[in-house]
């Protein structure tokens, strides 16, 4: 794989206003990105958005650079991440288009792309992408320039497809659930597939300005969900990102129940429904406790690098069919192509209903190893696998944990910072230990020892 300038794990994301999320940047992205999806055949490509104020501007720039190239562009609003990867596969676009930072704050803005199957663009498509960043723009003589569309049912087309993806028949009548919807992409989508199922729906975070996507709300800040479910003696709460590719959920006693422990509810149901085929993809950052309860129960699982696209890589070479991340991105290949937070949600509520259990009661099959996570801020990077001291300390700690529990230290793709994680079976063991080896990365990395 080339080296990139823009295009990171997921995309392009950034502050706006600041390179390379500006609308001239934008405008010239659409249409590099128009020019290698489209060549010169033209076609459609399906551009969604979350509610950030920003994604106007951005859906306007994208709109023009990709009529200059000659596609036409079918443009669906506000919508969850995992509709643009559906809608791109049943409009059959060349392309989808997410304008969307997901968790991040509402000054924050991204750009990323699926194909025309619903996955991410293939590293050659996106090196493709970016070599013709650096041509001048040109445009397409009048009569082959590209048209915009709205596309008005889009969210309804989502909300039937969300519902088709559980048994005919299964009602959730009788449930009462909080959904929280972060202010972000899912507030008209997910209240309105819960209740059209039967549920007894309450929602938050459902009033988007444009400013206030995950403030104080959505699966990051799951406090507003767990005082509301108390507060309204709801059976369960289920919280959404800004883009709607996360899912968390609360139980009846305002208990977070985090993405290993769906994962597990949701494999543990499908294997008690005549065998699980394949098995399980989490990543490094998987607490052992989800691994140790799949294993109880004969399902293979294996970890990918942090980071859904590693998942999803992970899923496609295994021919597995569910995977996903503790912070709740959970890809059900079988139902959709990408990470899709009301999807997972409908898989763990059509567990719990087809099982007579509750939330509390079915978690219970995976108890979660105490994890303390230390991220350690450094001057500069180093190679924590080159120093002999950190590999002493890790060796060290492994020893003290014996078979039960782990150690990874993993420096950050995104910013100066070494995360320390340890796990194991006694919380106050695993804190010391997380501190000690904590200690060792900092005193290496202020000795200068150079990545």
């Amino acid at each position: 794989m080339g080296d990139r300038k823009y295009f990171g794990t997921d995309g392009i994301r950034g502050r706006v206003g600041h390179p390379p999320i500006t609308p001239d940047f934008v405008l010239r992205l659409g249409w590099a990105a128009g020019r290698v999806l489209g060549g010169e055949h033209g076609g459609r490509v399906v551009i969604g958005k979350d509610t950030r104020i920003s994604g106007y501007m951005f859906e306007s720039a994208l709109e023009a650079g990709l009529s200059a190239a000659g596609l036409d562009t079918h443009l669906l609003g506000p919508i969850p991440t995992p509709a643009i990867a559906y809608l791109t596969r049943t409009l059959r676009a060349r392309a989808g288009i997410v304008i969307s930072a997901s968790h991040n704050p509402f000054d924050d803005n991204g750009i990323k792309f699926f194909s025309a199957e619903g996955v991410k663009l293939p590293d050659a498509t996106e090196e493709a992408i970016e070599e013709l960043l650096e041509e001048p723009l040109t445009t397409r003589n009048s009569a082959s320039l590209g048209k915009a569309y709205r596309v008005p049912d889009a969210a309804g087309r989502y909300i039937e497809f969300c519902k088709g993806t559980v048994p005919n028949g299964l009602t959730l009548e009788g449930l009462h659930i909080v959904v929280d919807c972060a202010h972000g992409a899912t507030y008209q989508v997910a209240p309105a597939v819960f209740s059209e199922l039967g549920a007894r729906v309450t929602a938050i975070g459902v009033d988007p300005d444009g400013l206030n996507i995950n403030e104080g709300v959505g699966s990051t800040r799951p406090e507003a969900l767990q005082d509301a479910v108390r507060r309204e003696r709801a059976d369960l709460g289920v919280a959404f990102d800004g883009d709607g590719d996360r899912v968390i959920m609360v139980d009846a006693g305002g208990e977070v129940v985090d993405g290993d422990e769906l994962l597990y509810i949701i494999a543990a149901h499908r294997h008690g429904n005549g065998g699980f085929p394949g098995g399980v993809a989490g990543t490094l950052m998987s607490n052992l406790g989800l691994e140790l309860a799949l294993q109880g129960l004969g399902i293979p699982f294996r970890r990918a690098k942090v980071g859904d696209r590693y998942v999803s890589e992970l899923l496609a070479a295994e021919d597995w069919l569910l995977g996903g991340e503790t912070s709740g991105h959970i890809i059900c290949r079988d139902r959709n192509t990408s990470g899709d937070g009301i999807i997972a949600a409908l898989q763990v509520l059509t567990a719990l209903v087809e099982r007579g259990e509750t939330l509390e009661s079915f978690r219970q099959g995976m108890t979660k190893l105490p994890q303390t996570l230390v991220n350690v801020r450094v001057e500069r990077m180093i190679d924590v696998h080159a120093s002999p001291a950190i590999t002493e300390a890790v060796e060290s700690a492994e020893a003290d944990l014996a078979d039960c529990g782990r150690v990874l230290l993993r420096p950050s793709g995104t910013e100066p910072v070494v995360r320390v994680m340890v796990e194991g079976e006694d919380e106050q063991q695993v804190r010391e230990l997380a501190e000690r080896l904590a200690h060792v990365v900092r005193e290496e990395a202020a000795g200068g020892v150079e990545n």
